[in-house]
């Protein structure tokens, strides 16, 4: 019998809240309709079916932006309250394709007018890569009363047709639009030479995966950082420690799930990740491990040095509604944009992480420190490793 069935909310599992009980305290304050006129500030594109899948615009006159969420201090509750709150419009993608590239190509949100086939139903669900979504409405048509407000750079790029979409991350980026515009410019198709709709899910983890690639080869020319250093955050019960070695890039992950957290209710969970030069197939850590990848090169790429980076993310069970890989890449900015605790010996940074993680489990799981150990270069005789 699943614990869940057992339980039915009363606790038993240990967790500070359940998913389950939250998606009906959240839908609370719906009310079902057939028709909305409002806001619409971004767009949702489905991977089910692919390449034949359904889209459409978020439909919610709250914010639909991370960063303007941290500036709120939105607490884990707040977010899943404004994203059940949210409807997402879906149709046919040839249907509905004029709309969702005019609410793309707005840098703020656009009013429109959207009829349903149905009243929209709740359909709360939780999602490693993506933020929540709650309501889910099948479009019988839609029309954009605004005209798309857009930001020069975003409107000389996507009118661009020989820029490769790699390209146009890049130069986008350049441009200081964030990864949140981006994603969401690359899901409706406006990027690219041969374009098309990319499903939001693939979008969001090809975005960090492309700037990650673009600022790597700027830090593999760089110097490296002379000296050991250790940097941590947290941000929604999600700790980030990263550890920087001096040395040619290597990045490595370890992400440990607290037993009774969201993805691992009965024992703790780890799992590792890594690369040397390019990265070879997709993550077994999933989006997580891309997004926390771009943090660490944004800094190494702002101070022009080369590192070998250890990240670890321990969630604990406080995490109990996975909000998006954004999360992620947030916490590590957080985290590199504080006062870092220097080392001269691997040893002793070694130590420190295990204080501030509570254990030294991790270690046995991490190549990197291994290989670090057993494997001497030339920056290594410069210091106590």
């Amino acid at each position: 019998m699943s614990r869940c069935a057992e339980c039915k909310g009363k606790g038993l599992c240990g967790r500070p809240k359940c998913p389950i009980v939250s998606r009906f305290h959240a839908s609370r304050s719906i009310r079902a309709a057939d028709t909305y006129m409002g806001e619409a500030p971004s767009v949702f594109v489905g991977s089910r079916g692919f390449p034949r899948m359904s889209a459409g615009p978020l439909l919610t006159g709250e914010p639909d932006s991370p960063k303007e969420w941290l500036r709120r201090r939105y607490s884990i509750d707040d977010i899943v309250g404004v994203r059940a709150r949210t409807i997402r419009g879906s149709g046919d993608l040839a249907s509905v394709q004029d709309a969702i590239h005019e609410v793309a190509l707005s840098s703020v949100p656009v009013d429109v007018e959207a009829r349903f086939n149905r009243p929209v139903r709740f359909d709360l669900s939780f999602d490693g890569t993506l933020a929540p979504v709650g309501m889910k409405g099948s479009l019988k048509d839609i029309a954009v009363l605004d005209n798309a407000k857009t930001e020069r750079p975003v409107d000389r790029v996507t009118s661009d047709n020989d820029l490769r979409a790699a390209d146009a991350v890049r130069v986008l980026y350049s441009e200081g639009i964030d990864e949140h515009r981006i994603t969401q410019l690359l899901s409706a198709g406006l990027l690219g030479v041969t374009r098309h709709a990319v499903p939001t899910r693939w979008a969001i983890t090809a975005v960090d995966d492309m700037l990650g690639v673009g600022l790597r080869a700027q830090i593999s020319c760089a110097p490296p950082l002379d000296i050991i250093q250790l940097f941590t955050a947290e941000l929604f019960s999600n700790r980030i420690i990263a550890l920087l070695i001096p040395g040619e890039w290597r990045f490595e992950m370890i992400e440990q799930w607290e037993k009774q957290s969201i993805w691992s209710p009965e024992a703790e969970t780890i799992i590792v990740d890594g690369e040397k030069g390019a990265k070879r197939g997709y993550s077994p850590i999933a989006g997580a491990y891309y997004s926390a990848r771009l943090g660490i090169a944004e800094y190494l790429a702002q101070i022009g040095r080369s590192a070998r980076v250890l990240v670890i993310r321990r969630i604990r069970s406080d995490y109990w509604a996975p909000l998006g890989t954004w999360v992620i890449r947030e916490a590590v900015r957080g985290a590199m944009h504080g006062q870092p605790e220097n080392f001269e010996s691997l040893d002793a940074g070694i130590e420190r992480t295990c204080q501030i993680m509570g254990s030294r489990q991790w270690l046995q799981h991490s190549t990197l420190i291994q290989e670090i150990r057993t494997q001497k270069t030339l920056f290594d005789f410069s210091l106590k490793l």
